[in-house]
């Protein structure tokens, strides 16, 4: 007999229909499982053959061939147990024949309880969009399931309570709104109020948040850049529900999404170690999954002692960074990731961190201290918009009572500034300044004739190119929506370049 079930399946970040069939015919006893399976797939037959068993259900010892088709794309994972076990059950005439607009994700254990899976999230929008209209998926991924609506979702603990269900024995109850969760910043960021000084730092990072600027920082050991790092995700922009959605599936796919959350409301801050990686920063595998900087999408990639960090790793950032997608190709197919970034980036002067310093002698040779620098690429440096020295901080600022602005207080400000960029580039893919083309760059950048002045003289003695003529644009163009300014006058201008005061220095 032959049956066939409709399931999911996973392609890099997206999903796409599946249908498992099932034939179940006289001959030699074997199981077979066709259409590109990976080794986790092939093993389906083990997990089915004990959960039937275990289930007290009829195993047929005949001939049997499973077919998942579309069959010219590889099939990975242990999605595919639970519809395997249906379509046998269903052809070897156990259960009545399923309609295909019923759908079944998840990975059996051999007693016939139902494990946690990667990606539900992602393969129940992909099957609403396919016309699904009921899916079954493991019972500890009913929050994932929330997320949807338009679509009724099962959550399945063993396959006792899924046969009783398909039978009309005792139904399942569908995934409820209730059960909706909004992951949402912690009580416990570390707040800007506590840093002293650090004032034009401080107010560099709140450029960055309101633009989606990528930031490199620059100062010795213990003037706060890690600490001023640590406090970005308490002035980060409200999250758009499409970017909430986004960032969901990568997190649901990479099976990072904590538990009991449906989706994610905060951005994300990633801060791998120096040590990681290049394929720990853009994604590995033999079917990559996401790495670091798809992980931070919609959100931040903090780097630290950046130096530190392998050349060949820090060289796969140029091209995301720039294009908000990155590319990874391997024998099957190729890839494409989504890492709509915030770079963020700090370091030192010099390998022993004084270089510069007003009070502390360095103990490195000039050419010591260039060569350090010089660790990171002049490209790579050229696509972080905002450089900024981050000083040593006096006694005076370190001892003061006054408390310093917090962080619900700027953040107040990066979304009134954010609000005006939505409303600027609602309609087209543009999510910030920082992500503007060259067109919408010319459209909306529009300089007075002062501070025209100002920008040529600067571009002319700082020996800028045309990547950095585009940033210091996109910064003062932030710096007018924080001061509500419908042109960049002189002032906003000024403050950009100001920003990039480094290019002077990679250039030497």
């Amino acid at each position: 007999m032959f049956a066939k079930i409709t399931s999911m399946g996973l392609f890099g970040i997206e999903s796409y229909k599946v249908s498992v069939e099932a034939d179940v015919s006289g001959g030699m006893p074997r199981f077979d499982i066709v259409g590109l399976p990976d080794t986790s797939v092939s093993e389906s037959r083990e997990r089915v053959r004990s959960a039937i068993k275990n289930a007290n259900l009829t195993y047929p010892v005949s001939r049997i061939t499973v077919n998942l088709a579309p069959a010219h794309i590889k099939k990975e994972g242990p999605i595919y147990d639970l519809p395997i076990f249906i379509a046998l059950l269903c052809a070897n005439g156990e259960l009545k024949p399923i309609s295909e607009d019923i759908a079944f994700i998840g990975e059996l254990s051999l007693d016939g309880n139902l494990h946690k899976i990667n990606g539900v999230l992602p393969m129940i929008t992909a099957a609403k969009k396919c016309g699904v209209k009921e899916i079954f998926i493991p019972f500890d991924n009913a929050y994932e399931g929330a997320a949807v609506n338009g679509i009724t979702v099962y959550p399945v603990k063993n396959v006792t309570e899924l046969i009783n269900h398909l039978t009309d024995i005792k139904k399942i109850e569908p995934v409820s709104d209730k059960l909706y969760k909004e992951y949402t910043l912690p009580s416990d960021i570390p707040d800007f109020a506590d840093v002293r000084g650090q004032e034009e730092v401080k107010r560099a990072l709140e450029v960055a948040a309101a633009g989606g600027h990528n930031v490199l920082m620059v100062g010795p050991p213990g003037s706060g850049k890690s600490m001023l790092a640590k406090r970005l995700p308490g002035i980060l922009p409200d999250m758009t529900f499409e970017e909430s959605i986004e960032t969901t599936n990568i997190y649901s796919i990479a099976g990072a999404l904590p538990k009991g959350i449906s989706v994610l409301r905060t951005r994300p801050f990633r801060s791998p170690h120096h040590t990681v990686s290049p394929a720990g920063l853009s994604g590995g595998g033999a079917v990559p999954k996401p790495g670091e900087i798809s992980l931070s999408h919609n959100g931040v990639l903090f780097l630290d002692e950046l130096p530190e960090f392998q050349r060949s790793s820090l060289e796969i950032l140029r091209q995301p960074i720039e294009d908000g997608v990155i590319s990874i190709s391997r024998a099957a197919a190729k890839f494409q990731y989504p890492c709509s970034v915030m770079v963020v980036c700090a370091m030192n002067p010099c390998p022993c961190g004084y270089y510069g310093h007003p009070t502390r002698k360095c103990t490195c040779s000039d050419a010591a201290a260039k060569r350090y620098f010089n660790r990171v690429s002049g490209p790579l440096v050229d696509r972080l918009d905002i450089h900024i020295d981050v000083p040593p901080v006096d006694y005076e600022s370190l001892s003061g009572k006054e408390k310093a602005e917090s962080s619900s207080e700027i953040k107040a400000r990066v979304n009134k500034a954010r609000k005006i960029q939505q409303e600027r580039f609602a309609g087209t893919k543009i999510t910030c300044n920082a992500k503007m083309d060259a067109a919408a760059t010319r459209k909306f950048c529009i300089l007075t004739p002062a501070a025209e002045i100002i920008f040529k003289t600067a571009f002319e003695r700082l020996g800028l190119s045309a990547r950095a003529y585009d940033k210091v644009l996109r910064i003062a163009r932030t710096i007018a929506d924080m001061d509500n300014s419908e042109d960049i006058d002189t002032k906003h201008i000024t403050e950009a370049i100001q920003y990039r005061s480094f290019d002077r220095r990679f250039g030497e």
